[in-house]
């Protein structure tokens, strides 16, 4: 209750300053929106998938940042993420990430740093005939692995490797605008990373499949799903796939809100783990 409470004055101060200021770097020419959300893992996407989209508004030769708060609450667990990206000219984004994963019902959580690396490969979002292309990584470095070492995984870090597709349809199917985002991603990460990396079934790199698929209902609010395929690497507890159906309002270049209904089916032996996200991320 207490971190609740602290994360949502936290999101009233970043509202507050936002609204009075504007973006310091970002460019105001790039379309709002286009550069999306803040993900879980701290880079530029949807809820739980990146996107080849890089974060802010940066174009070319300039500078762009964000900062974003993240809470996911599903009935034995709380994701709790702030997160930071620098980007310049759209061509390269670093970001971090923090996550804290609240055992509520076992006791005790678990944490979690991601440094994250995007980098436009080739394509446009919206012009151009080629979908946007980049490639990523994200260091993970668990920092509480007596539990996932207890529960057999092998390693505390792991970096995962990824490929992002993303287009946007400026007067799609009845009149919106639509994006659609695929995602592979090279991975060893349990629940994340944050039950460790590997374990007693599998050790190796397995390739996950993503994908997110939004509309526009009008220039500041999108509607969408994302899926999120995932290893099965620890003898335990089966990992299963995650799903989620979202809400996206840009009020602003300088602000966005992300709400969405989140099934993360069974998480360490706990089965039916559905319940709510909401990201506020901050963009300069």
């Amino acid at each position: 209750m207490i971190k609740t409470k602290q994360l949502a004055l936290t999101t009233g101060i970043l509202v507050v300053c936002l609204g009075a200021t504007a973006p310091t770097y970002a460019d105001n020419g790039r379309l709002l929106a286009t550069g999306a959300a803040s993900t879980v893992e701290g880079t530029s996407g949807g809820g739980i998938v990146p996107w080849a989209t890089l974060s802010s508004y940066a174009s070319e030769n300039q500078w762009g940042a964000t900062v974003a708060l993240g809470e996911v609450q599903v009935d034995d667990f709380r994701l709790s993420v702030q997160g930071a990206s620098l980007t310049y000219g759209n061509r390269v984004e670093v970001s971090y990430a923090n996550q804290v994963f609240d055992l509520k019902t076992i006791g005790g959580e678990l944490k979690q740093d991601i440094f994250g690396l995007k980098v436009r490969a080739f394509g446009d979002l919206i012009y151009g005939d080629l979908p946007q292309v980049s490639v990523g990584l994200q260091h993970k470095r668990n920092r509480t692995f007596e539990l996932p070492q207890a529960v057999g995984a092998t390693d505390d870090s792991g970096t995962d490797v990824y490929i992002s597709a993303a287009k946007a349809w400026l007067d799609g199917p009845f009149h919106r605008t639509w994006l659609v985002n695929v995602t592979a991603r090279a991975t060893k990460a349990n629940q994340l990373g944050l039950l460790g990396f590997g374990g007693d079934k599998d050790d190796d790199y397995s390739i996950q499949a993503e994908a997110s698929v939004a509309m526009f209902i009008n220039r500041k609010l999108a509607v969408g799903v994302e899926y999120r395929q995932k290893p099965d690497n620890l003898g335990f507890a089966r990992e299963e796939d995650w799903y989620d159906a979202f809400v996206a309002y840009f009020p602003t270049k300088s602000l966005s809100i992300v709400g969405a209904y989140t099934d993360l089916q069974s998480i360490a032996g706990l089965d039916d783990q559905d319940g709510f996200y909401l990201s506020l991320q901050g963009t300069f």
